[in-house]
C-alpha cells in the first residue's frame, strides 16, 4: 500500500483495550493507531477525516493525562444527527479509536466490555463532539475550525473539472496532490494549533 509519506509522520496514539488484553489480541492490551488506520477506515484521506483523527486524539489525551486512554470506556456525543453532513464520517473515526458504537458493537462478556450505546447524536450542543469518560464522568467538548488551514486556490479551480470527470490526467494528478497537501498541513503544521482543534473541559 503506497501512501503519502506524511501519513506516517502524523500524530499517532497508543490505547489500552481491556478486551484485546482479555482475548489475547494484543500484549498488555496495547493497540497503536496511526493516521493510515483512519484512512483505511474511511477509504480516503481528507480534511474531515484528518480533523476527526485530531479531535479524538486531543480529547483522549485531555481525558487521560497520566495514563493510556482506555478504549471502550469513553462515550462520544455529537451535536448533529449522524446523517447530517460529514457527521457519520467523523463518527466512524471516533468509533475506530474509542471503540464506541450505537447498538451494533460488541455486546460484552458477563457484563464486561460492552461497546454498545456509547455513541449519541443530535445533542444540539455548540461543540462538535463531547467525549465523556465512563469511569470518572470527566468530559471535554471538542470542535474543529478548518478555516484556519488554508488550501491552495488552484485546488478550487481544478475541483469542478475533476468531479465532473472532465479533467485530464495532469489536472487530476495536480488536484490530488494539492488536496493531500492541505491534509498534510493540517496534520503536521496545525495539529497543535489551539485555534484549529479546540478542547474545552466540561465543568462537573
Amino acid at each position: 500500500m503506497n501512501t503519502p509519506e506524511f501519513f506516517e509522520q502524523a500524530p499517532a496514539i497508543t490505547l489500552y483495550d481491556p478486551l484485546a488484553e482479555f482475548l489475547g489480541a494484543a500484549e498488555g492490551g496495547q493497540l497503536h493507531y496511526r493516521y493510515v488506520d483512519a484512512v483505511k477506515t474511511a477509504g480516503h484521506s481528507c480534511p474531515t477525516v484528518a480533523s476527526a483523527w485530531l479531535m479524538t486524539l486531543r480529547a483522549l489525551e485531555a481525558l487521560y493525562p497520566h495514563s493510556l486512554p482506555e478504549r471502550g470506556a469513553v462515550r462520544a456525543e455529537f451535536s448533529q444527527e449522524w446523517t447530517s453532513g460529514v457527521t457519520g464520517v467523523i463518527a466512524n473515526i471516533v468509533s475506530l479509536l474509542t471503540g464506541a458504537t450505537r447498538d451494533t458493537g460488541f455486546k460484552g462478556l458477563a457484563g464486561r466490555f460492552d461497546r454498545r450505546n456509547l455513541l449519541a447524536f443530535n445533542t444540539g450542543r455548540e461543540s462538535d463532539i463531547r467525549f465523556i469518560r465512563q469511569d470518572t464522568a470527566a468530559a471535554v467538548d471538542v470542535t474543529s475550525f478548518l478555516e484556519y488551514v488554508p488550501g491552495n486556490p488552484l485546488m478550487r479551480e481544478l475541483m469542478p473539472f475533476c468531479v465532473a470527470g472532465q479533467a485530464d490526467e495532469q489536472m487530476q494528478r495536480e488536484f490530488s496532490r494539492l488536496w493531500q497537501e492541505r491534509v498534510r498541513s493540517l496534520l503536521l503544521d496545525y495539529a497543535d494549533d489551539p485555534r484549529v482543534i479546540v478542547v474545552t473541559p466540561v465543568a462537573a
